[in-house]
């Protein structure tokens, strides 16, 4: 499995980071965060990145990372961007559960299959609902003989 390094605002990586040891206890190892703190110098995230993407490639045989993102064009995505040399280490932006549980999900795929999955989960993860609440209707009694009650 590709490391996985999640980037983002605080305290968004962190959480993240709970959501995916919640449903992958398993990840924990070769899954890392860094919640990129307000005030922070850009070496200093850079610096920190730089640590925390050397563990995930390490736990990984081929030394590949995904790195996931909150924003593209903010600080935490453009610290990785100098790290990531688009061969071991890809970036993609955007991150949320969906994408980040997809990728989790299939981490035994190579990592270019492994961010074309994780971008597909993030898409279909984002999705207006119906916002009218199914009605309640009381049951009525039938001649069904098997006592099934059907609401229509």
């Amino acid at each position: 499995m590709p490391g996985l390094f999640i980037i983002a605002h605080a305290p968004l990586a962190s959480a993240l980071k709970l959501a995916a040891q919640h449903c992958f206890p398993e990840a924990s190892q070769k899954l890392q965060a860094l919640d990129v703190l307000p005030g922070l110098p850009p070496e200093e995230i850079e610096a920190q990145s730089r640590v925390l993407l050397a563990l995930v490639q390490d736990a990984d045989p081929r030394g590949e990372a995904l790195i996931l993102a909150d924003v593209f064009g903010a600080t935490p995505c453009n610290a990785v961007q100098r790290l990531a040399d688009g061969v071991h280490a890809k970036v993609i932006t955007g991150v949320n559960v969906p994408m980040l549980w997809r990728a989790l999900n299939y981490s035994s795929e190579p990592l270019d299959t492994l961010i074309t999955r994780a971008l597909a989960g993030g898409a279909q993860g984002v999705m207006q609902i119906a916002t009218n609440r199914p009605q309640n209707q009381a049951s009525q009694p039938s001649n069904d003989q098997d006592h099934h009650q059907h609401q229509q």
